[in-house]
């Protein structure tokens, strides 16, 4: 058996069984873990909760493999079901298996450990591998080719938009002109391009590509528009006392949940109205106040959790019908590029902007 614990550390790991497990106190209670990984947090959930089931999704084939020996190994697999899926399918999930709501819904976003240290696709700046960044190998879309085919003005917006990059347009300008005569292949020659454009007087701490990187791996994977589309799914299939936790790792991502949480946390009326009607008050109910972050001794045990932010709400009634329609039509937001990273298309990519 392997010995998982040292190839993943949960994040806030007690902070979300505390907030996740008192939904799953009736018997046969539902949790779904959005993001399984290596099942870090699902194991926990099931531990504290032995009358739960628990449903894992994970797109990484790998992870999910991995995660199923686990469950095995720790005695879970009679109360798991795991599911090969992007989070985004959320509600196909949940139909393909007869449920209508759950208690719990669970999301580490971002990469796992795992993805992290694997060295053959190209997430990390540590490794030098092919630039891959794909979650699910069965997609056509990977960074190189986005890198070797991309238009400046969309690589800029890449760079700026998912990786908050101060130097976007200096660093497309230069891979479109490398990319004439050098394909970018390799981690380590995008990380050495990086370097060499972004000024030494205008760096962040760590690695100047850090913020790139980032950028193509949410560009690759379609990251922030699966998110926008999964919570109003989530939303809509809790049952009354139903909670949502989500960690996030980077800003956008926290900003995308914090927005989403704060449309149940306020009441739907115009400023100044002095009486609020009983269908325009929240929905969902707070569980934490802000963010969770971790605290030194957490970072200090494991660096990755350093940027950490955890928030989570419960639905405290019924989602008002107008919210419920507002929620289906979110959730059927199509993804620009889905169609991209299924079946690439150069000739499209090139002419035009995101």
């Amino acid at each position: 058996m392997s010995d998982y614990t040292t190839i993943h550390q949960p994040v806030l790991l007690r902070d979300c069984v505390r907030l996740v497990t008192p939904a799953l106190r009736e018997p046969g209670a539902v949790v779904v873990d959005c993001t399984l990984g290596l099942a870090g947090h699902a194991t926990a959930f099931l531990a504290a909760s032995p009358q739960a089931r628990l449903i894992g999704i994970d797109r990484d084939e790998e992870a999910l493999a991995m995660a199923c020996d686990r469950m095995r190994s720790e005695g879970f697999d009679s109360r798991f079901t795991p599911v090969h899926a992007a989070f985004d399918d959320f509600e196909s999930v949940l139909a393909g298996l007869r449920l209508s709501t759950v208690a719990a819904v669970f999301m580490d976003l971002g990469l796992s450990s795992l993805q992290i240290d694997e060295k053959d696709r190209g997430f990390s700046y540590s490794h030098d591998a092919p630039l891959d960044m794909r979650m699910d190998t069965g997609q056509s879309l990977t960074a190189e080719r986005i890198l070797a085919e991309y238009s400046p003005d969309r690589l800029t917006r890449i760079f700026r938009s998912y990786g908050e990059e101060r130097f976007s347009r200096r660093i497309a300008t230069e891979i479109v002109r490398r990319r004439q005569t050098e394909p970018l292949r390799t981690s380590r020659q995008l990380d050495e391009l990086v370097d060499a454009v972004v000024p030494h007087s205008h760096r962040p701490a760590g690695n100047p590509a850090k913020r790139v990187f980032q950028a193509l791996r949410i560009e690759v994977n379609g990251e922030l528009d699966k998110l926008a589309r999964t919570l109003p799914q989530i939303a809509n299939h809790l049952s009354i006392g139903g909670r949502l936790v989500v960690e996030s790792y980077h800003s956008l991502e926290d900003k995308t949940v914090k927005a989403f949480m704060n449309q149940g946390l306020t009441s739907d009326v115009p400023a100044g109205l002095p009486v609020i009607p009983p269908d325009s008050r929240p929905f969902f109910s707070p569980l934490t106040r802000g963010a969770i972050k971790a605290d030194a001794a957490e970072i200090e045990k494991n660096a990755r959790s350093a940027s950490v932010r955890l928030r989570g709400v419960e639905l405290s009634r019924g989602i008002p019908e107008r919210w419920r329609r507002r929620f289906e039509r979110d959730s059927r937001e199509p993804d620009a590029r889905a169609d991209t990273r299924r079946g690439f298309n150069a000739s499209n990519s090139t002419d035009h902007t995101l």
